[in-house]
C-alpha cells in the first residue's frame, strides 16, 4: 500500500508505541489522527485530505496481580477492566488493521492473568476476523511485542528495567518504540502479510515469575 496522503487512526497515539508509530507514518506522508475516542477519530479522519486507510491499535493496560493474593482474590472489576480495554481496543473500525497483543499472550508470568487473558483474546481473534474481512479487501495483522521501553515501563527503577532487558536473548535490552513502528509500517506496505501474529520480542520466553 502506498501510504502517502492516506489517513490512519492510531489509538493511544500520544505516548509510547503509538506516538512513535504516528511519527513514522507522518514521515512517510500519511495523515494521522489520534484522539482517545475512535468514533471521534473517524470523524476527524473524514476531514483529512486522504481517505481513511488503516487503524493501528496501540491502546492497552496491564495490572500485576495474582489470582489469589495475600488478602484473597483481587477485585473482579480490575480483571474485567483489563479485558474490556485490551479486547475492545483491538476490534474497532476499518482499513488495514494492526492490533497489539503481547508476548504475555503466550507465556504470561505470575500476576499477569488478566493481561495474558486479554492479549490472548487479541491473538485468538486475529485469524477469524482476518478471514471475515477478506470479502471487503481489509487486512488484519497482530503484533505481539515483548518488553518495550514504554511509559509504563519507564515508571520502574533503572535497575529493574536493566534486569528485565537482560532477560531478552538478543538484543539483550528493552525494545525501542521505533522498532514497533518499523514493523507496523512494513505491515501497512506489505499486502502479503495478513491474518498473522508477529512476535517482536528478541526470542524472549518469559519465566514463571
Amino acid at each position: 500500500m502506498d501510504i502517502n496522503d492516506q489517513t490512519f487512526i492510531v489509538t493511544e497515539g500520544a505516548s509510547g508505541l503509538g506516538e512513535t508509530t504516528v511519527g513514522a507514518l507522518h514521515e512517510r506522508g500519511a495523515h494521522v489522527t489520534n484522539p482517545d475516542q475512535v468514533a471521534h477519530a473517524v470523524q476527524v479522519a473524514a476531514q483529512q485530505p486522504g481517505p481513511l486507510a488503516g487503524v493501528v491499535n496501540c491502546a492497552g493496560i496491564g495490572i500485576a496481580k495474582t489470582v489469589i493474593g495475600k488478602d484473597g482474590p483481587p477485585p473482579p472489576d480490575d480483571f474485567l477492566r483489563v479485558l474490556n480495554t485490551n479486547l475492545a481496543a483491538a476490534s474497532r473500525e476499518r482499513g488495514v488493521i494492526i492490533n497489539t497483543a503481547s508476548a504475555a499472550a503466550f507465556d504470561g508470568r505470575m500476576g499477569q492473568a488478566a493481561h495474558a487473558a486479554s492479549k490472548g483474546g487479541v491473538v485468538s481473534m486475529t485469524l477469524p476476523i482476518a478471514r471475515e474481512l477478506t470479502r471487503d479487501g481489509i487486512r488484519l495483522v497482530t503484533i505481539a511485542p515483548g518488553l518495550f521501553l514504554t511509559p509504563m515501563m519507564g515508571t520502574l527503577p533503572a535497575a529493574a528495567r536493566d534486569s528485565l532487558g537482560g532477560q531478552v536473548p538478543f538484543p539483550s535490552r528493552l525494545g525501542e518504540p521505533s522498532e514497533y513502528a518499523a514493523l507496523a509500517l512494513h505491515i501497512v506496505e506489505n499486502q502479503m502479510i495478513k491474518g498473522e501474529v508477529v512476535r517482536r520480542d528478541g526470542a524472549l520466553r518469559m519465566a514463571a515469575k
